[in-house]
């Protein structure tokens, strides 16, 4: 399975839409196998363009800090799984993920059509 993750540096980026940057992880048998970055910075904002990237990539499961309703819906009914709330360092939330220890907190972002800027 191939798990994608909006990225900051070393860790994961709390703003899914406005990432530049995502990890895609491949996972099998409890083994993160390989590792890739892709640039989205042309996608910010661009929730369905976003989730067809992660499709093309082969994603089947998104890790996310907060998302706004329609960057998850836009996942959601590309038959990707969400996983929201996270928050920490790449490689922990992985590892997290993979010893089945990594859970949805039901978190997402309702200022969407307010002040836009994201300064919380």
């Amino acid at each position: 399975m191939k798990i994608g993750m909006p990225k900051n540096g070393e860790l994961l980026n709390q703003h899914f839409g406005q990432s530049r940057e995502f990890l895609i992880a491949a996972i099998d048998d409890g083994k993160i196998l390989e590792r890739k970055e892709i640039n989205s910075e042309a996608l910010q904002h661009n929730h369905g363009g976003l989730s067809n990237l992660f499709v093309s990539e082969g994603v089947s499961l998104v890790i996310v800090g907060g998302i706004g309703q329609p960057a998850l819906q836009a996942l959601t009914v590309n038959g990707l799984k969400v996983i929201k709330g996270a928050s920490g360092r790449l490689e922990d939330l992985l590892a997290a993920y993979v010893k089945g220890e990594l859970v949805d907190r039901d978190v997402s972002c309702s200022h969407h059509g307010r002040d836009h800027d994201h300064h919380h």
